[in-house]
């Protein structure tokens, strides 16, 4: 008779052995198997929980984004006025704690599945609006129209830069949130009618 309370306990453990498992094979090519042996569970138990690879590989990335929207949030915490915000989440999307190597690999492997997967293309839209609607609550006292324009750019910016950085092709010297916030406020003095 399963112990009461376990449920949780194990889909965390088998949310973890998917990051692992992904991690070490950097890439989808493991199995419920592969994921259940490396939780201590069985694999009949794993298929109890999540039902298929595709849905454990989904709730190991809605995790990461969990851990993602608690580091936006006490960044957000931190903020005391809409640029503040701004940076917060910069610092939130781009500083260390998203650049574990377990973290980078399942980023980089569920942005490829999330093209083939529904379930994790929805998750992946969800992650999109909530940087952008986040974005454009703040940059709207700021640059007012162009709110929903330059929090695209910023978007845009955070994405591409923590790929490039994660794959290892950004030069070392090269500050990622620092890019971004110069875009920023490139964009702030534009608001203001200022040129360089």
């Amino acid at each position: 008779m399963p112990k009461v309370g376990m449920e949780p306990i194990r889909r965390r453990s088998l949310v973890e052995a998917a990051i692992s498992a992904i991690h070490d094979r950097g890439s989808l090519d493991i199995t419920i198997r592969d994921i259940a042996l490396r939780a201590g569970v069985s694999q009949g138990l794993a298929h109890h929980y999540f039902g298929s690879k595709d849905a454990l590989i989904v709730s190991a990335m809605r995790h990461l984004l969990t851990e993602y929207g608690l580091q936006v949030r006490r960044e957000l915490k931190k903020a005391d006025s809409a640029r503040a915000r701004i940076s917060a989440i910069i610092h939130a999307s781009l500083g260390p704690e998203q650049f574990r190597p377990e973290t980078v690999s399942v980023w980089l492997v569920f942005y490829v599945h999330a093209q083939e997967s529904k379930d994790a293309h929805a998750l992946l839209s969800i992650y999109a609006r909530r940087l952008s609607s986040n974005l454009v609550y703040s940059l709207r006292p700021l640059v007012g129209p162009r709110a929903r324009t330059v929090a695209e750019g910023i978007a845009s910016l955070i994405d591409g830069l923590y790929i490039r950085k994660a794959l290892g092709s950004l030069e070392r010297d090269v500050v990622a949130e620092r890019l971004v916030e110069d875009y920023v406020e490139r964009q702030l003095g534009d608001a203001f009618g200022k040129t360089e």
